[in-house]
């Protein structure tokens, strides 16, 4: 896996079930943006007309539903949510069987599972407002928490549990604190230029923010600018004054998807906004906090956990208070 991913710490060893579980979880939590998207994309935010069941009396679409195949998408994603819970709990039974000493990874794991469960209700409501693109929004943004959350917990179960000790400098970690700020203003300024487009998410009756989409456009386009110079002014001062290479690598890899995430932008403005663009935009807006996440968290290190404890974690050794075979 590392060869795959230099960008990540070094692993301590681990159990290979939680280490899958850990990677299950992002990669469900960046699905399920994607599944959203496809629903307010194909107009079928409404498909299931009410919350938690899909109509009333049944909590599965049923034949004679008006909403036609729309009830199958939207429908598909709330079943994306329930596995999304599924592996969250799992992760959390791993950690007690595997790694009940690494305290570090139950709060990345407590969040999510706190997200998942407030992500619900914003979907709920969501539905009982009629798709009202603020509560849309948040719905989105609550998401792209969950990525992040995500992307912390892989990075925390790859590395050590002994104290941080910063790589850089302290003005470069300014830097990135300012970096990550302006990410998120970037996705809060997306969200206003898909609530006020053409994508609102219901087939039958639109509902956008009284805003000017194009205006909203530019705004967000100046804002990744600005995103854009932030992140180059990090790699320049690391490039400058670290000594380890990680830190450059992880803020090189936040450059590239910035890059291509304006290419694409864009790309999908002066087409007019066609869907499938759309739909990889969102992709990589999930992409960039991964990145981001990881970029912020490589400007520090901890030291492995130590030889016994991995040991025990990766199952060569028996649990606490499990007698060792032959004894």
């Amino acid at each position: 896996m590392s060869a795959l991913f230099p960008i990540l710490p070094r692993a301590v060893p681990t159990h290979r079930v939680l280490r899958f579980l850990v990677w299950l979880n992002l990669v469900v939590e960046v699905l399920i943006v994607c599944t959203g998207g496809l629903v307010r994309l194909t107009g079928s935010g409404l498909g299931c007309p009410t919350w938690p069941q899909c109509v009333p009396g049944s909590y599965v679409p049923v034949a004679h539903q008006e909403q036609s195949w729309h009830k199958y998408v939207e429908f598909g994603n709330r079943t994306l949510t329930g596995l999304v819970g599924l592996v969250a709990i799992a992760l959390l039974v791993a950690i007690w069987l595997w790694a009940r000493d690494r305290k570090g990874l139950l709060l990345p794991v407590g969040l999510i599972i706190l997200g998942i469960a407030i992500q619900a209700i914003v979907g709920g409501i969501s539905v009982h407002l009629e798709l009202n693109p603020a509560i849309v929004a948040i719905h989105f943004l609550t998401s792209m928490l969950l990525v992040c959350g995500s992307a912390w917990l892989v990075w925390r179960e790859r590395e050590g549990d002994a104290p941080r000790n910063w790589l850089v400098r302290k003005e470069i970690r300014w830097l990135a604190v300012a970096a990550s700020v302006m990410t998120v203003i970037v996705l809060v300024l997306g969200t206003m230029v898909t609530g006020s487009g053409p994508h609102s998410g219901d087939a039958t009756q639109p509902a956008r923010l009284a805003i000017d989409a194009r205006t909203t456009s530019w705004l967000h386009a100046d804002a990744v600018m600005l995103l854009l110079g932030l992140v180059l002014a990090v790699l320049i001062a690391i490039r400058l004054t670290a000594k380890d290479s990680q830190p450059w690598r992880n803020w090189l890899w936040v450059l590239i998807v910035i890059l291509a995430q304006g290419v694409l932008g864009y790309t999908q403005y002066f087409l007019g906004v066609p869907a499938p663009l759309v739909l990889l935009h969102m992709l990589g807006a999930s992409l960039l906090v991964v990145f981001v996440t990881w970029a912020v968290l490589s400007l520090r290190e901890r030291a492995p956990v130590s030889a016994r404890a991995s040991d025990a974690a990766a199952g060569r050794l028996p649990l606490r208070g499990t007698p060792a075979s032959g004894s």
